[in-house]
């Protein structure tokens, strides 16, 4: 039997993989080159969630295979990938590694940014940059803590501050910062390089789940942005538009893909357990001989299933009304149209958080006892899930839903909604 390379043991052979193929040229191929990705990634995703080390190797591997500029325009080596098929490669990455997928899917609606709330100089230059160069985005914009302090000095803003949780953290290229600019109410979005002495991460991420994707807290400290890198700033005013809110939807909508893929790889490896170990309950009658004999184990499969599948559809219908809002011309979006998506991805959210939630956590039922073994690792899609699932109350979500449904009121765009 050929023994399995694992990013662990052999980064250099992995990584160099598509060195000499081709680049995808349509949905399919871009959806199958993210599942080879995954396939790697699965291998040794245990291992490496229990070492707690930066993802700098996982994170070259997503670029060496492409996945990073699917986003970008085709003139700088992008794909111009449309969103809903995008969500899906998030997914499929967070089928094998929920980390690794939290990164990516984070990595695209900050690499949207731009075309968010950016003038038209602004997209495209960030999207030559990013794209020519390979690059990988994070983010410091925690609402929950203070902004950061914008001061002016020489015509330039000055970011300083302290960010208790970030995304990307040390793996990335660029990262995304906003802030208050002092003495106003103005909030800027700016675009900075990672690698520069003003800002200093902690790498103080050790939380339960989600291991891998540089969480931790941030220092900004003096970081200096040309009153040009001021997205959608015009003469020092910002421009604004409906399409700007669609940065919580958009995230959110991610989030919807990294949730049902930890619940679809929740589940195809404890039935892929199942089929290989659990036994069968010996008093249980019927000389069963094996578990997936038995009827419990069968019924149990077939509900979390059809739950999945249910969800999988929900959220992928959701996935292609968002993708059409967010690649429609911006002056065109209104404030109704916002809102009714923002409750549709809110809806998805909802039903996949409370059945992924149960996915990892039945499969134990259905596993047996000895499938609790550390070695196994069936812990690891609970965790995953259970920790990103508690970025913002569900019972909000619920909600949203809820009163578009009885008085047709849609929310009001925030940091979470």
């Amino acid at each position: 039997m050929t023994e399995t390379l694992t990013l662990t043991q052999a980064p250099e052979q992995l990584l160099d993989r598509w060195q000499h193929a081709s680049r995808p040229t349509d949905h399919a191929g871009w959806l199958a080159r993210a599942l080879e990705v995954a396939d790697i990634l699965a291998a040794d995703a245990l291992e490496r969630d229990r070492a707690n080390q930066a993802p700098v190797n996982e994170v070259q591997l997503l670029k060496n295979a492409g996945l990073v500029t699917v986003l970008g325009p085709i003139a700088h080596g992008g794909a111009e990938l449309p969103w809903h098929v995008v969500n899906k490669i998030v997914r499929i990455i967070s089928r094998a590694d929920g980390s690794i997928g939290q990164l990516l899917g984070y990595h695209y609606l900050w690499a949207w940014a731009v075309r968010l709330v950016g003038t038209e100089a602004q997209i495209a230059a960030v999207e030559e940059l990013y794209t020519s160069n390979n690059f990988f985005f994070g983010g410091a914009v925690n609402p929950r803590d203070s902004d950061l302090k914008i001061t002016e000095e020489a015509g330039q803003l000055v970011y300083n501050g302290h960010k208790s949780f970030s995304t990307g953290g040390r793996v990335a290229d660029l990262t995304v910062l906003e802030g208050v600019l002092d003495g106003t109410e103005t909030h800027i979005f700016a675009i900075v390089p990672t690698q520069q002495p003003g800002i200093v991460f902690a790498g103080d991420w050790d939380n339960l789940g989600q291991r891998l994707t540089e969480s931790g807290s941030v220092e900004i400290k003096d970081v200096r942005v040309d009153w040009s890198g001021a997205a959608g700033f015009v003469d020092r005013e910002f421009q604004p538009l409906v399409y700007n809110t669609l940065n919580v939807p958009g995230l959110q909508a991610v989030f919807n893909n990294i949730y049902l893929g930890i619940a679809e790889g929740a589940l195809a490896s404890a039935a892929a357990y199942t089929r290989e170990y659990t036994r069968a309950w010996p008093f249980g009658g019927e000389d069963k001989q094996h578990g997936t004999e038995e009827f419990y184990v069968l019924e149990g499969y077939g509900q979390l299933a059809s739950k999945l599948w249910a969800d999988a559809a929900l959220i992928d219908q959701i996935d292609l009304e968002i993708s059409e809002v967010l690649h429609a011309p911006r002056e065109e979006l209104t404030e109704r149209r916002r809102g009714e998506v923002a409750v549709r991805v809110a809806a998805g959210k909802l039903r996949i958080i409370e059945d992924g939630l149960e996915i990892a956590n039945k499969i134990f039922e259905l596993t047996g006892a000895r499938a609790s073994a550390n070695r196994v690792g069936l812990d690891i899609y609970w965790r995953n899930l259970r920790t990103h699932s508690l970025h913002d109350p569900l019972p909000y979500k619920k909600h949203e839903v809820g009163k578009f449904v009885l008085v047709n009121e849609i929310p009001t765009p925030t940091w979470y909604s």
